[in-house]
């Protein structure tokens, strides 16, 4: 992971080592609970970069930037020169003489971030790129830790595309001893192959266990069943006919028959009758809301990692 002078980049969760997430997840369940009260960003300047439309993510790392002591600026899709023709490595070789966090949603691959990371000079969060979003999976994973007081154990059923919210999801729970994953995803869909091959690398020194299929069938109880939109963000299906290999997979209530206790999860924005229907998403087993507050747990955790996350274990 790229190391500036007093901050560090946070681009996946397999830049961290077990220790380290743990940590960063517990420092996220300690600012959503107010235990913590201290500015480790006074001084620092935090770009706010984001090519793509975004709610949750953009006001809760905005928010946090500024809870954590930092100044804020807010950088949209129209902004910047590279509108214009200038290249993504110039833009972000500046950036890095400026800023000293930049955090920033792209409609490109991870490489892109890793490259202005490396400049040494500006630590780089990863709000989401093509192939992972990191910072949902640490939204997720305080989640779970509020909502079951711990990961370890947990069976989480996620349904719907192999998409980077998906990626990260496995990257992450995957590093929790006995916990188990079941992704089910719709044929030609699912994650992407070195994805889950790193994830059941870390399940199996971990203890957990990870499964995917392209079927919906033999659904065992679950703790957690957890969807996305059909549609990612910033992204589009060749097949035109897609949604007839989606429909198996939209969440409703039946799913609960053999998971009464089962909590349901989405990282948002929803579309109700597409992904999931609406009296899942809006009835007594979701949990959708705590999950979005918690992006500022999130947000606050990876900020103050950036900047003290070194010393925590």
């Amino acid at each position: 992971m790229p190391v500036t002078t007093g901050y560090r980049s946070f681009l996946s969760t397999d830049d961290l080592t077990d220790d380290e997430l743990h940590a960063l997840v517990a420092r996220g369940v300690a600012h959503s609970r107010g235990e913590l009260d201290h500015r480790p960003l006074a001084g620092a300047v935090v770009g706010v970069y984001f090519r793509m439309t975004s709610t949750r993510t953009r006001v809760a790392f905005s928010t946090a930037a500024l809870r954590l002591g930092g100044q804020i600026v807010p950088l949209g899709p129209n902004d910047l020169q590279t509108n214009t023709g200038e290249s993504d490595a110039d833009t972000g070789a500046v950036l890095a003489r400026m800023l000293d966090v930049l955090v920033a949603r792209v409609d490109a691959p991870l490489s892109a971030l890793a490259g202005w990371a490396g400049h040494g000079r500006m630590a780089v969060v990863n709000a989401m790129a093509a192939e992972e979003h990191p910072t949902q999976a640490v939204t997720d994973l305080v989640t779970l830790t509020c909502r079951f007081g711990g990961v370890p154990g947990l069976r989480v059923r996620y349904v719907g595309e192999g998409n980077n919210s998906a990626a990260s999801l496995a990257l992450a729970l995957s590093r929790y001893p006995d916990v188990w994953l079941d992704l089910r995803t719709p044929p030609g869909y699912g994650l992407a192959a070195d994805v889950l091959a790193r994830a059941r690398a870390h399940a199996r020194r971990s203890g957990a266990r990870v499964t995917e299929r392209a079927d919906m069938v033999d659904l065992s109880p679950v703790d957690v069943v957890y969807t996305t939109r059909w549609q990612t963000t910033g992204t589009s299906k060749a097949d035109p006919h897609w949604r007839r290999v989606f429909q198996p997979f939209r969440v409703t209530a039946a799913l609960w028959e053999r998971s009464p206790d089962a909590v349901f999860l989405h990282d948002l924005p929803a579309h109700r009758g597409d992904e999931v229907t609406a009296d899942v998403l809006d009835g007594p087993a979701s949990a959708v809301l705590d999950q979005a507050g918690h992006k500022l747990s999130g947000a606050l955790a990876v900020l103050d990692f950036c900047r003290t996350g070194h010393t925590w274990t």
